[in-house]
C-alpha cells in the first residue's frame, strides 16, 4: 500500500517563479520538469497521476515533492528577508545533487590565480592586445607557471562559474564635479526632467529632447552596385568602396514619443552648427515649449547659443552688449539683462545635464 505523498505548499511569489521555470526555453529540461511536479502537487494531484505528465515514475515524483516540503521553510525565509536570492534558491533546490566523480585537475589556488589573471589588463603582462581571449589567457597562465597546461574549454568553465567575461567591456564616465552634494543635485535635476516629461507634454505641450552628436561618420559609397540574391546564392556586395570623407550627425531624441526627428547632417559640429540645429528644431513646432538635455560640450553653452535662445524667447527686446549688460546688472537698471541672465542660466543648467 503506498504511503501518503508529501504535502506541497507554495506562496504566490514561489508559484510565479516555478511557472516561469516550467515554461522556460532557456532553463534545463530537468528544471522545467521538476518545477511542473511542484505545481501539479500544489494542485493536490497524486504522484501516480503526475508521473505520466512529466515522464517520470511515481517514486521519482515523490522524491521531489519531499525535497520541496523539507526546504519550504528555508525558501520562505529567503522570500521574507532576501527575495533576490529566492530564484537561485529554488533553482538550487530543484537541481541535481553533487555526484562523485574524478578528482579535480586543478587546485582551488590555481583556479583563483587564473581568475585573478582574467581580471588584470593584458597590458600588465606585456601582451599587445586590449582584451583577453580564452586562448591568450591559457598561454599566459602557462607562461606564469600557474598551470602546466590548460585547454580553452576548461578555462572557459572557470570563467562562467565566476561570471567573468574578460572579452567584453562597458563604457562609464567619471564626473568632473568633486562636490557630492552638487553632483547629487545635478543628477536629481536630470532624472526629474526625464520623469516629468510625459506630464509636461500632456499638460503644456512641452517637448523634452535629448541631443547628442555622432562625429566622424565615414561617408562611403560602393564602387559597384550590389548583386541581388538568387536561388542558391546570397546577395553580394562590392568589397571596394569610394570614401567621401566624414560627416557629423546631430540627433534629437524625443523623450515622450521615443523617436528621432529633425536631425542635422553636416561636415562639422561647430558653435554655428549647433545654433542652427536648435533653430531648426524649434522651427518644427515654434509655438511649443522646449526643454533640451545636452552634455558639457563647449558648443552647448556658447555665447551664440545664449543669444539664439534669448532671441527665440523675446525677439523684440534688445539684447545689449556684453559689457553694458554687466554694468547694468550691477545697478539693476536694464530689463534686457534679466533676459540674458535667464537664457544664460538655462543653457548652463541644461549643459550640466
Amino acid at each position: 500500500m503506498p504511503g501518503r505523498a508529501a504535502k506541497v505548499v507554495i506562496t504566490e511569489r514561489q508559484q510565479a517563479i516555478l511557472q516561469e521555470f516550467s515554461h522556460s526555453r532557456t532553463e534545463s529540461l530537468a528544471l522545467a520538469q521538476r518545477a511542473k511536479i511542484i505545481l501539479l502537487a500544489f494542485e493536490k494531484q497524486r504522484n501516480e497521476d503526475i508521473a505520466p505528465l512529466v515522464g517520470l515514475n511515481r517514486n521519482q515524483v515523490g522524491v521531489w515533492r519531499m525535497r520541496w516540503r523539507n526546504a519550504w521553510s528555508e525558501l520562505t525565509n529567503y522570500e521574507c528577508h532576501d527575495s533576490r536570492k529566492l530564484r537561485e534558491a529554488i533553482r538550487d533546490l530543484l537541481s541535481d545533487a553533487p555526484r562523485a566523480g574524478a578528482p579535480p585537475k586543478f587546485t582551488a589556488e590555481q583556479v583563483t590565480q587564473i581568475l585573478a589573471l582574467a581580471c588584470e589588463s593584458p597590458e600588465l603582462s606585456g601582451c599587445p592586445i586590449t582584451h583577453w581571449t580564452q586562448a591568450e589567457l591559457c598561454a599566459e597562465a602557462v607562461r606564469r607557471g600557474i598551470v602546466v597546461s590548460i585547454s580553452a574549454t576548461h578555462l572557459g568553465r572557470f570563467l562562467r562559474s565566476a561570471a567573468l567575461q574578460p572579452h567584453r567591456h562597458q563604457m562609464w564616465l567619471t564626473t568632473t564635479e568633486k562636490d557630492p552634494v552638487v553632483f547629487e543635485q545635478q543628477v536629481r535635476q536630470v532624472c526629474e526632467t526625464y520623469q516629468q516629461a510625459p506630464l509636461r507634454h500632456q499638460q503644456e505641450g512641452t517637448h523634452t529632447v535629448c541631443i547628442d552628436e555622432m562625429t566622424g561618420i565615414q561617408a562611403v559609397e560602393r564602387a559597384a552596385p550590389d548583386k541581388p540574391a538568387r536561388c542558391g546564392n546570397v546577395a553580394k556586395q562590392e568589397f571596394e568602396y569610394v570614401r567621401h570623407g566624414t560627416t557629423t550627425l546631430i540627433g534629437n531624441f524625443d523623450v515622450v514619443r521615443g523617436e528621432m526627428f529633425a536631425a542635422t547632417i553636416g561636415p562639422t559640429r561647430t558653435e554655428e552648427d549647433f545654433v542652427a540645429h536648435i533653430q531648426q528644431t524649434v522651427a518644427s513646432d515654434p509655438t511649443a515649449n522646449w526643454i533640451f538635455i545636452v552634455d558639457n560640450l563647449n558648443t552647448h553653452c556658447s555665447a551664440g547659443l545664449v543669444e539664439c535662445i534669448a532671441e527665440l524667447c523675446e525677439p523684440e527686446t534688445e539684447l545689449g552688449k556684453k559689457g553694458e549688460g554687466r554694468r547694468a546688472r550691477e545697478h539693476d537698471q536694464s530689463p534686457c539683462v534679466s533676459r540674458r541672465r535667464i537664457a544664460s542660466r538655462a543653457v548652463r543648467v541644461l549643459a550640466e545635464a
